[in-house]
């Protein structure tokens, strides 16, 4: 496996890292964190850049770039804020690259094009609150009434919701069929019947919007049904197997957010008459937390290279997803016990991170879920 990037991928990479410090600084993210503040001019920036849209073709509004240029751009935003780095997971994972397989040309110009450009917000509304990690239960339920879906229902935990312009919808169009008779939607916001039913208070990534959807006699044309009828369990899981990079890389963002802060402070910390940097546990920590990082991001890189390859990687993407996220949450606790008390104030940017890191082990497939994910394809592979 080549370990070099090229010279497309460190420009992205340096773009990403640029914008971050430029437009997250602690202090402004620190506020929006406090007071549950959309960065709505942020997000626009970013698709003015090409970062809402990665990986999607020029000729339908993206950047054209890699899905590995996606990750290293993550991995800077979420850094300094994974609220922000969500935001641009989610329009980039969920919702322009199942359009970008799975829709008619129509569709891609009139959704694809204006969500990978920025100019609209997506959203993706999978679960339930009967359906989370058993997806196939879905309750939501879509009749064909002439050429349009009534849709009736409820999803929540939908990240982007409050702010969405433009919502992947998975119905059950024949219950009798389980999670083959699940269909996906393309559904604008500002259809009669869509409503935002609540907006969740949530512990961390604050500056990303959660909501509760309610769908009353929501009248869909067919014309806007994602990939056939009958293929939505299919859509939900080739789109996570890709989602679940983009949350790997929010991870290792996270994590090398609270490794530098932690150097930093341990750099400037005085105890017992000199910098606490120059202590072994200290240092021994320090090397732990380098050792997993590094790990969790080549997993991720290599999910995002075979992705890029066009290349089965559900396996490596849960593989990813599992140990990054798990990674983030032992790192920012580590970075947190370094600053010691500080850590636990919220002057301090560890403060937020460790807050924000949790989330990563529940998202896009608990990591019980991946678990079972991975045990599933290793059955397949040695034939248990």
């Amino acid at each position: 496996m080549q370990f070099e990037l090229t010279e497309e991928q460190k420009m992205v990479q340096q773009l990403a890292a640029e914008f971050a410090q430029k437009e997250l600084p602690y202090e402004k993210v620190r506020e929006w964190d406090a007071n549950k503040v959309f960065p709505e001019e942020v997000v626009k920036k970013l698709g003015e850049l090409g970062f809402m849209g990665v990986a999607i073709p020029p000729e339908y509004g993206g950047a054209g770039f890699d899905t590995i240029s996606y990750v290293l751009a993550m991995i800077e935003i979420a850094k300094y804020d994974p609220g922000t780095a969500v935001i641009m997971s989610v329009n980039n994972s969920l919702v322009c690259d199942p359009l970008n397989k799975f829709g008619t040309e129509e569709q891609k110009k009139k959704y694809l094009t204006p969500l990978a450009s920025g100019k609209i917000l997506g959203c993706f509304a999978l679960s339930e609150p009967e359906a989370g990690s058993d997806a196939a239960e879905q309750r939501t339920t879509a009749v064909k009434d002439g050429n349009y879906y009534v849709l009736n229902g409820v999803k929540n935990f939908i990240t982007n919701g409050p702010q969405a312009d433009v919502a992947i919808v998975f119905a059950m169009t024949d219950k009798s069929k389980r999670h083959h008779g699940i269909s996906a939607f393309i559904v604008e916001a500002d259809t009669p019947g869509f409503k935002i039913t609540h907006v969740e208070d949530k512990m961390g990534i604050r500056t990303s919007g959660t909501a509760e959807i309610t769908l009353e006699d929501v009248r869909v044309p067919a014309e806007n049904m994602l990939g056939k009828e009958g293929e939505g369990f299919k859509v939900a899981m080739v789109t996570l197997d890709g989602g679940r990079i983009g949350i790997a890389a929010q991870a290792v963002g996270i994590a090398e957010g609270a490794f530098e802060e932690a150097i930093k402070f341990a750099q400037e910390r005085v105890a017992f008459g000199q910098n606490i940097i120059n202590f072994q546990a200290i240092q021994w920590m320090l090397a732990d937390m380098h050792a997993r990082i590094e790990a969790a991001k080549l997993l991720t890189l290599k999910a995002a290279y075979l992705k890029d390859k066009g290349v089965r990687h559900t396996k490596e993407s849960a593989v990813a997803k599992m140990y990054a996220s798990e990674t983030a949450v032992w790192v920012t606790n580590r970075a947190v016990q370094i600053h010691g008390g500080y850590g636990y104030i919220k002057d301090y940017k560890v403060e937020q991170l460790y807050r924000d890191a949790k989330i990563t082990e529940i998202y896009e497939g608990t990591n019980e879920i991946q678990r079972l994910v991975i045990a599933n394809q290793l059955r397949k592979e040695y034939q248990i």
